[in-house]
Parts: C-alpha cells; sequence; structure tokens
C-alpha cells in the first residue's frame, strides 16, 4: 500500500509514517519546510514540499498518483490564529480531498478532533477560546465536505484530548465516547487498522483510550 499524508511532520504523521515503513508500506508526507525532510527520512518516508496554503489542486494531485490513500493529519498547530484554522484545518482538508479524486484515489482518512461541528456556538469572551472554537468549525466543514463526496471513500477519526504518553495499544471507539484522553502513538495505530478495513469507510467516530484491542476496536465498527 502506499499511503500520502499531509501533514507529514505532524507527531502523530511521523508516528504513522514509521509504523507503515517498518510493515513494508511505502509512504510518503508534505512538509513546509524543507528541513523537516530528514524527519520524515528517518521515519522510512518520503518527504515531498507542498505548501497547503499555496498549493493548487493539480500540484497536490500530481504527488498522489499511484497512492491507495491519502491521510489528513495537517494543522495549523498551537500558536496560530483563526484564519489559518480555516486556510489549513478546513481549506487543506478539502483541498487533499479535491487533489485526491482528481489524481483517482478514493481512500481518505482524516484526523480529526472530538467536538469538530461547523455550527458550534462562540459563548465566551475569551481569546483562547474563539480559537479553539473556530477549529472546531474548520474541523468540522472539512468533516462535512469530505462526508459528502461520493467519489471518496473517507474515515473520520476524532480523537479526545491527545496525550505524548506511550502507546497502550487499548482503546474506546464509538459514535460518542465522552470527553477522554489519547495517546498520540495509539491514534496512529488505529489509523493503520482504519486504513487495513474498508469496511470503515463511511464511518465517523470519536476516539479515547480503553480497554478494547485496537484491532478489535476497528473491527467491531459496522
Amino acid at each position: 500500500m502506499r499511503v500520502v499524508i499531509a501533514g507529514g511532520h505532524g507527531k502523530i504523521a511521523l508516528i504513522t509514517e514509521r509504523l507503515l515503513a517498518e510493515r513494508g508500506d511505502s509512504v510518503a508526507g508534505f512538509v513546509r519546510n524543507p528541513d523537516h525532510a530528514r524527519d520524515l527520512q528517518a521515519a522510512g518516508a518520503e518527504a515531498l514540499v507542498v505548501d497547503l496554503e499555496k498549493a493548487t489542486v493539480d500540484e497536490v494531485a500530481s504527488h498522489l498518483q499511484g497512492a491507495d490513500a491519502v491521510l489528513f493529519a495537517a494543522g495549523a498547530g498551537p500558536g496560530s490564529g483563526a484564519a489559518r484554522k480555516e486556510t489549513v484545518d478546513r481549506d487543506g482538508a478539502i483541498l487533499l480531498a479535491d487533489a485526491a479524486e482528481a489524481a483517482g484515489v478514493g481512500r481518505y482518512v482524516m484526523i480529526s478532533s472530538m467536538g469538530a461541528d461547523a455550527d458550534v456556538s462562540d459563548t465566551s469572551d475569551d481569546a483562547a477560546d474563539e480559537v479553539f472554537v473556530a477549529y472546531l468549525r474548520a474541523k468540522g466543514a472539512a468533516d462535512d465536505d469530505i462526508r459528502s463526496r461520493a467519489g471518496l471513500s473517507a474515515t473520520i477519526v476524532r480523537p479526545g484530548r491527545l496525550t505524548d504518553d506511550p502507546p497502550t495499544g487499548r482503546v474506546t471507539i464509538a459514535a460518542g465516547t465522552g470527553r477522554g484522553s489519547i495517546p498520540r502513538a495509539d491514534v496512529a495505530a488505529v489509523v493503520l487498522a482504519v486504513l487495513d478495513a474498508p469496511q470503515t469507510a463511511g464511518q465517523t467516530f470519536e476516539l479515547i483510550g480503553g480497554d478494547t484491542e485496537i484491532t478489535d476496536a476497528v473491527a467491531s465498527l459496522p
């Protein structure tokens, strides 16, 4: 399998790249900063210098030729304002979907967020909360767009609070899990299991730490 990852230098992406490479899959990741290429190469991934905020559909599609799946793991990141939540978390995900369809790549896995909702209300005067609301709206809008595309077999993964704790290999997956945390390494392992499970296409689910082995949790999805 060949997988191309948008946001290839992110923490979840780097773990996913290593897991894919270790089992013999071909994996490439988009990076904006050429200096990040060595980190992807160390994980066993090909580094592709692509800026989703500036790239065209045709440019991105050219990098997706021959891929079996794409993974959106990009994000504006901490410290960014509301505008970049829209240009990266929303528009970047939509651009990847446009490019995937143009390149004939039908499988799309989205790392979204618990609480993502294009219509979430803003009831706070706190600037940090306003940015977080913008993030949830951006993620929700991207999820809605991707789910609406008949040409994509999409799975939306919505993890809870992310940690850098060691992986446990055990999770809870459900339409609604309630609040909770999960190691990034376990999210990456779930992504691999989802890529291996075509029946997860069309699914949107929340993900936190739990008691069920990852393969069993993914297999239990209807």
